[in-house]
């Protein structure tokens, strides 16, 4: 299940047009969509954290799942918003401590991430928010290291999506808000 935020919300054609696209970053081919210039735009800002708190002020949320690097822009004010706890998903050896962690296939190779033992108990309803959903390896694995320790994923956010990179696929059903579509873009 997908859903995707109202097209009639006017609010999303200015936040679309605050993320700059950069060519041939960091390749030759590729359009790179660069949030940073929505950060750089408090309206813009403003108005993304607050459609998602929005959707998900009655979900009851019991935690907010923030994946390196830009889940962490967007996922604490959502948190704070919503009265959920953050809990960061890092690249390894980038937390202190106990983790658990998942790993996930690249295009050449693999990667993992981590969170914190004890981060997410089982049965907590978890959002798992980043910025950009492309491939889906990332987002899939952070869903995963979720329920293999016994949270519920809710729904997955992310501010824009990719889809002519069918990411979505490798979510297995698990519902997905998104703000914008750069497809064919």
């Amino acid at each position: 299940m997908t859903t995707a935020a109202t097209e009639a919300d006017s609010r999303l054609t200015h936040i679309k047009d605050s993320i700059r696209s950069i060519p041939d970053f960091p390749k030759a081919g590729i359009i790179f969509r660069d949030v940073t210039t929505l950060l750089l735009d408090h309206k813009a800002f403003k108005d993304t954290i607050d459609i998602f708190v929005e959707r998900y002020k009655d979900m009851k949320i019991d935690v907010v799942v923030g994946i390196e690097a830009r889940g962490f822009i967007f996922g604490p004010p959502i948190a704070l918003a919503i009265g959920a706890k953050f809990v960061p998903q890092r690249k390894p050896r980038k937390l202190p401590g106990p983790v658990v962690s998942q790993e996930y296939s690249l295009e050449y190779g693999t990667d993992k991430i981590e969170m914190h033992v004890g981060a997410v108990q089982p049965g907590e309803r978890c959002l798992v928010v980043d910025d950009l959903i492309a491939t889906g390896g990332t987002l899939a694995a952070g869903i995963q290291l979720i329920e293999r320790v016994g949270g519920e994923v809710v729904e997955c956010a992310c501010l824009i999506e990719l889809s002519d990179l069918k990411g979505r696929d490798k979510l297995k059903g698990k519902p997905i808000f998104i703000l914008v579509d750069f497809e064919g873009e």
